[in-house]
């Protein structure tokens, strides 16, 4: 026996012991950091709109709602932009100029995944009903492709801009007060 310390059961699982206890200790060192960033990703990070003059069209509900659509993500373990981020994003977007049947077909299922997800209300079952009946009951393999992308880029968009948000809000270093008083008599 190599170590007299470490005794080794064998249960039958195919699972290399674990050799090194400081890789451990530095791993839950990141995995902490790891969600301080991402529980503030979730909440601070600015929304990410598709770039036109209709941007002002969004709905407040459905910009409100995307904090906790974020934070429906962070919970199932997605690395990806939510459904509700994605309806936001492509919702200006709709209104600047027609778009092939593919992003058609993504926009409506998102608006039908989102409208099911927030309104239960009884007077906007009507408009789930309606949405029911434009919207694809299933996106094909290649739009289901398209909408990942869309949710990674975004999701990857919104991490950079918050990152670059911190970098710039980080305190600046206070002179000293014999520097200050340098200046001063100078």
């Amino acid at each position: 026996m190599e170590n007299p310390k470490l005794l080794q059961l064998d249960f039958g699982f195919d699972i290399d012991p674990v050799q090194n206890q400081k890789n451990i200790k530095t791993n839950t060192k990141k995995a902490k950091s790891d969600f301080v960033f991402e529980f503030m990703d979730a909440l601070t990070s600015p929304i990410i709109i598709y770039n036109t003059a209709w941007q002002d069209a969004i709905p407040k509900d459905l910009l409100e709602r995307i904090t906790i659509s974020r934070m429906l993500c962070l919970m199932k373990g997605e690395k990806m932009a939510s459904i509700t981020e994605t309806v936001a994003y492509m919702m200006p977007r709709t209104f600047e100029a027609p778009m092939s049947s593919e992003w058609c077909n993504i926009y409506t299922w998102c608006g039908l995944q989102y409208a099911t997800q927030f309104n239960s209300e009884n007077k906007k079952k009507a408009m789930i009903e309606a949405m029911e009946g434009i919207a694809p009951k299933t996106l094909s393999d290649y739009e289901q492709v398209l909408l990942k992308r869309l949710r990674l880029w975004i999701y990857e968009k919104r991490r950079k801009a918050l990152k670059a948000s911190m970098k710039n809000d980080k305190p600046k270093k206070l002179e000293t007060p014999e520097t200050e008083q340098k200046c001063l008599f100078h």
